[in-house]
């Protein structure tokens, strides 16, 4: 049976507020910035050291007695009474006890820091190593216990799954029940598991749920409509199909990678539609791509990855569909398709934003490294890059319902997250999702020893030095982690150490089945493991004692990526906890991040540079980095922006929000 206020909660989500403009906007900002001061971070900081004093008393404490703290705890966060908040202290204190017992792990300071920022609504930046898992089970306990959904989103199905498992002793002594959504499940295992209390899974999974539960339920999102048409048609149970039982709390892990990296496209719930004339249409667009030269009848725009025909051009696409019939009469329907197939030819590539696995394009999200299977691009790109590829045609699909990661995770009613690398950011932080970022101090002093970064005239020099210092690295017993950019350079460098006859560990989209594997022995002595941007996030690097005598884990950069916050992700692989590490980025003029970025001539300037060894090329190939990385993150953040501003349009225009409910 489903209570009055249970039907309530199941569909009722903040509406967001239209984003700050103008002068409003400034004002905001201000506001964010003075949330974000250091000066509050210490306040937090000494409460914690009193709470961890405090849950040291309890050491002595029975099992009966703790639980007999939690059970008064939970009953007082239940009733959510004026006041009831003033208990968080000795709340944060019996849950740092209980952690103790059912995992081993006491929380530290910093960790109870980090909890309580959470639990008010921060984003707390804490560095890779310093226990965000734990950290975020303390507050999704404390919401849990008011009896209101809870949701802890992680990067990927794995650490969803590993953080049920390892944390459900835990769960169990605070009184909540936990578990994990993950993409292989059907829809009534899904149910079971969003009933818990505390529920793990991943951004894509929750969008994707919470947009079939609306397909759903259409036009009775609102309870009261809902109650009526159950008085009217009492036989008639529209509410059973549902999934979720509502949003409120969300805790987002790796909110960098989710709620900025995986924001630049919407989430969209579509069906196929079998549509055979697309399929001739595709691959006679490709065969007319064929024949155009690149240069004379077409130009690319690497920046914005978009394709501009010449005079010549349109009169060469003009010549060669003169004879074909229906579609291809229309001048800006077949430029159209046209476009799409050089665009797929120029921009998508094998092994780096796609691989074939059984016949099938799968995609390769470009910021993880991860395959992205049963996703497609749209509007005709997937189908021509399945042409380009001589592969079998799969059917269009329709547009069912679309929601951007923004708009999605600003209807939750208490949204707060965490990663270990946010100060980039923190202003779109602020912004789109008023996530104010609170830098967490690390439990021990960071010892990373960073090297400078090493600059080439061409890509082929600098696969020889990376080569070379794995080799030199490896004679000394010290463990080498190299990140590359996408799975084909994975593999070129796999190659040249075949070839130089050392063993390796390979992890990228092709060859992931035993990631966490592959990065837990990565910090044995002399092992050398190569991996995409997946990098094992989320699993612990261990040394051993001898290991650490060498100088710890050594981290190779083969390329500056388009954030710095990546650069700093692959490098935060490294000197945990205190332990000993370095980190070295190595880089050509003709990496994609400079050839997409910066300017012909800077960049032959450069390569003259680097050849003739002037001094300064040092500095300069350091401001030429920042320069690209910032004109990146620019055209990133208008294309997230537009995103959302697309969903927002969609909703005025079909009165979506002005009734107070978000409707699709």
């Amino acid at each position: 049976m489903i209570l009055p206020a249970h039907d309530y909660q199941r569909t009722h989500i903040v509406i967001p507020e239209k984003l700050p403009e103008a002068l409003d906007g400034v004002a905001n900002g201000l506001v964010g910035w003075f949330k974000r001061r250091p000066k509050y971070t210490k306040l937090l900081l000494d409460e914690a050291h009193r709470i961890s004093e405090k849950s040291d008393k309890l050491q002595n404490y029975t099992t009966r007695q703790l639980r007999e703290i939690l059970d008064k705890m939970q009953a007082q966060f239940r009733r959510t009474k004026k006041g009831y908040e003033q208990a968080l202290p000795e709340a944060l204190s019996a849950l740092a006890e209980a952690a103790h017992r059912t995992t081993g792990l006491r929380p530290y300071s910093v960790q109870i820091a980090g909890a309580m920022a959470l639990y008010k609504g921060y984003l707390a930046e804490m560095a890779t190593g310093e226990g965000k898992s734990l950290t975020a089970c303390l507050p999704a306990v404390l919401a849990a216990w008011t009896g209101r959904p809870c949701h802890i989103v992680t990067v990927n199905d794995y650490l969803a799954e590993r953080d049920t498992e390892e944390m459900q002793t835990f769960y169990n002594l605070c009184g909540v029940t936990a578990g994990c959504v993950t993409s292989l499940m059907q829809p009534k295992e899904r149910r079971d598991n969003y009933e818990k209390g505390v529920v793990y899974t991943t951004s894509k999974e929750l969008v994707a749920d919470f947009l079939r539960d609306r397909l759903i339920i259409g036009s009775l999102h609102q309870p009261s409509r809902r109650m009526i048409r159950t008085m009217l048609f009492p036989g008639r149970r529209e509410i059973e199909g549902l999934v979720m039982r509502g949003l409120d709390t969300a805790i987002v892990d790796e909110a960098d990678s989710v709620l900025i990296d995986e924001a630049v496209t919407p989430l969209i719930i579509s069906r196929s539609q079998e549509n055979k004339p697309l399929a001739n249409v595709c691959r006679i667009a490709h065969e007319i791509s064929a024949n155009l030269i690149y240069h004379i009848d077409y130009h690319t725009d690497i920046k914005y990855k978009e394709i501009n025909f010449t005079k010549e051009g349109f009169q060469k696409i003009e010549n060669l569909a003169d004879n074909l019939p229906g579609i291809w009469r229309s001048p800006s329907r077949r430029e159209e398709l046209i476009t799409q197939a050089l665009t797929g030819r120029e921009f998508y590539h094998l092994d780096e934003q796609y691989v074939i696995q059984d016949g099938k394009i799968i995609i390769v999200d470009e910021f993880t490294g991860r395959l992205m299977p049963n996703r497609s691009w749209r509007q005709g790109l997937h189908q021509a890059v399945e042409a380009k590829e001589g592969l079998e045609l799969t059917n269009p699909t329709e547009t069912l319902a679309r929601l951007s990661f923004q708009q999605f995770f600003r209807l939750f009613r208490k949204l707060s997250g965490m990663t270990g690398t946010a100060s980039e950011a923190s202003g779109e932080f602020w912004q789109i999702y008023g996530l104010s970022v609170l830098k967490i101090p690390t439990n021990r002093p960071c010892i990373r020893k960073l090297y400078p970064d090493q600059i080439f005239a061409g890509a082929e020099l600098k696969w020889r030095a990376i080569v070379k210092e794995i080799i030199d690295k490896h004679k000394t017993g010290q463990p080498v982690l190299v990140g590359t950019r996408n799975v084909n350079a994975s593999e070129i460098l796999a190659k040249m150490l075949s070839a130089e006859g050392f063993e390796y560990n390979l992890l990228n989209a092709v060859h992931h089945k035993e990631e966490a594997d592959i990065v837990r022995v990565a910090g044995e002595e002399a092992k050398i493991t190569i991996a995409t941007n997946m990098a094992g996030r989320g699993t612990d690097i261990k040394l051993s004692s001898k290991v650490a005598k060498a100088g710890g884990l050594h981290v190779i950069a083969t390329e500056r990526h388009e954030s710095g916050r990546i650069d700093r992700q692959l490098f935060g692989r490294s000197a945990r906890q205190g332990d000993p590490g370095s980190a070295q980025a190595f880089m050509s003029v003709e990496d994609e991040l400079i050839q997409r970025f910066i300017p012909k001539v800077l960049r032959k300037s450069l390569s003259k540079a680097i050849e003739k060894n002037r001094p300064g090329v040092r500095q300069l190939a350091g401001k030429t980095v920042i320069m690209a990385q910032y004109a990146a993150q620019h055209l990133a953040y208008k294309q997230r922006k537009s995103v959302m501003l697309m969903d927002t349009w969609l909703e005025e225009a079909l009165s979506f929000s002005g009734t107070g409910s978000l409707s699709i």
